[in-house]
Protein backbone atom coordinates (compact mmCIF):
# COMPACT_ATOMS: atom_id res chain seq x y z
CA UNK A 1 0.00 0.00 0.00
CA UNK A 2 1.67 3.58 -0.84
CA UNK A 3 0.65 6.52 0.34
CA UNK A 4 1.55 10.30 -0.56
CA UNK A 5 0.92 12.98 1.56
CA UNK A 6 1.30 16.71 -0.13
CA UNK A 7 1.29 20.02 1.90
CA UNK A 8 0.21 22.88 -0.53
CA UNK A 9 1.07 26.39 0.94
CA UNK A 10 -1.77 28.89 0.05
CA UNK A 11 -0.59 32.71 -0.38
CA UNK A 12 -1.63 34.60 2.38
CA UNK A 13 -1.88 37.87 0.32
CA UNK A 14 -4.05 36.33 -2.64
CA UNK A 15 -5.01 33.04 -1.72
CA UNK A 16 -3.04 31.51 -4.83
CA UNK A 17 -0.48 28.53 -4.33
CA UNK A 18 2.51 29.96 -2.37
CA UNK A 19 6.22 28.99 -2.98
CA UNK A 20 7.91 29.95 0.38
CA UNK A 21 7.39 30.75 3.98
CA UNK A 22 8.54 34.22 4.18
CA UNK A 23 9.91 34.83 7.84
CA UNK A 24 10.73 38.73 9.43
CA UNK A 25 10.68 40.80 12.50
CA UNK A 26 9.41 44.22 13.65
CA UNK A 27 9.24 45.40 16.93
CA UNK A 28 10.41 42.53 18.97
CA UNK A 29 7.73 40.36 17.40
CA UNK A 30 9.07 37.85 14.79
CA UNK A 31 6.20 36.52 11.52
CA UNK A 32 5.79 34.14 9.08
CA UNK A 33 4.00 34.61 5.99
CA UNK A 34 3.59 32.14 3.07
CA UNK A 35 4.21 33.60 -0.06
CA UNK A 36 4.55 33.37 -4.07
CA UNK A 37 7.83 34.25 -5.56
CA UNK A 38 6.31 37.52 -6.35
CA UNK A 39 4.98 38.71 -3.40
CA UNK A 40 7.92 37.62 -1.45
CA UNK A 41 9.88 39.38 -4.05
CA UNK A 42 7.54 42.55 -3.28
CA UNK A 43 8.02 42.33 0.27
CA UNK A 44 12.09 42.00 0.07
CA UNK A 45 12.03 44.98 -2.55
CA UNK A 46 9.83 47.09 0.33
CA UNK A 47 12.15 46.36 3.07
CA UNK A 48 15.22 46.76 1.18
CA UNK A 49 15.49 50.61 1.82
CA UNK A 50 15.37 50.04 5.31
CA UNK A 51 17.40 47.12 5.67
CA UNK A 52 20.10 48.41 3.64
CA UNK A 53 20.26 51.25 6.50
CA UNK A 54 19.78 49.38 9.72
CA UNK A 55 22.03 47.35 11.66
CA UNK A 56 22.30 43.60 12.61
CA UNK A 57 20.62 42.97 15.97
CA UNK A 58 22.27 39.40 16.74
CA UNK A 59 22.29 36.06 15.45
CA UNK A 60 18.57 35.31 14.71
CA UNK A 61 17.97 31.97 14.00
CA UNK A 62 15.28 31.59 11.14
CA UNK A 63 14.38 28.26 9.14
CA UNK A 64 13.16 29.09 5.30
CA UNK A 65 9.90 26.37 4.57
CA UNK A 66 9.22 25.30 1.43
CA UNK A 67 6.96 22.57 0.24
CA UNK A 68 6.72 19.78 2.91
CA UNK A 69 7.93 22.04 6.06
CA UNK A 70 7.74 20.38 9.50
CA UNK A 71 5.43 22.08 11.59
CA UNK A 72 5.30 21.44 15.50
CA UNK A 73 2.48 19.18 17.04
CA UNK A 74 -0.36 21.04 18.97
CA UNK A 75 -0.54 20.16 22.24
CA UNK A 76 -4.22 19.39 21.54
CA UNK A 77 -3.22 17.17 18.53
CA UNK A 78 -0.52 15.76 20.65
CA UNK A 79 -3.46 14.38 23.33
CA UNK A 80 -5.86 13.36 20.79
CA UNK A 81 -2.61 11.20 19.77
CA UNK A 82 -1.89 10.35 23.28
CA UNK A 83 -5.78 9.14 23.81
CA UNK A 84 -5.82 6.95 20.69
CA UNK A 85 -2.54 5.61 21.13
CA UNK A 86 -3.52 4.08 24.42
CA UNK A 87 -7.17 2.83 23.52
CA UNK A 88 -4.99 0.79 20.57
CA UNK A 89 -3.12 -0.63 23.55
CA UNK A 90 0.41 1.39 21.76
CA UNK A 91 3.08 1.96 24.27
CA UNK A 92 3.43 6.21 24.84
CA UNK A 93 4.95 8.38 27.39
CA UNK A 94 2.68 11.02 29.15
CA UNK A 95 5.00 13.60 28.23
CA UNK A 96 7.68 14.73 25.57
CA UNK A 97 7.85 13.29 22.16
CA UNK A 98 5.66 11.39 20.68
CA UNK A 99 7.50 8.18 18.55
CA UNK A 100 6.93 8.83 15.21
CA UNK A 101 5.97 5.22 14.32
CA UNK A 102 2.53 5.92 16.74
CA UNK A 103 2.17 9.02 14.90
CA UNK A 104 2.47 7.48 11.33
CA UNK A 105 -0.27 4.90 12.52
CA UNK A 106 -2.55 7.46 14.35
CA UNK A 107 -2.22 9.31 10.84
CA UNK A 108 -3.39 5.94 9.08
CA UNK A 109 -6.04 5.65 10.86
CA UNK A 110 -7.76 9.29 10.35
Amino acid sequence: MAKQIQEILIDDLDGGEANETVSFAIDGSSYEIDLSDLNAKKLRDALTPFVQHARRAGAVTTRRRGRGGNRAMSREKSSEIRQWAKAHGLPVSERGRIASTVVEKYEQAH
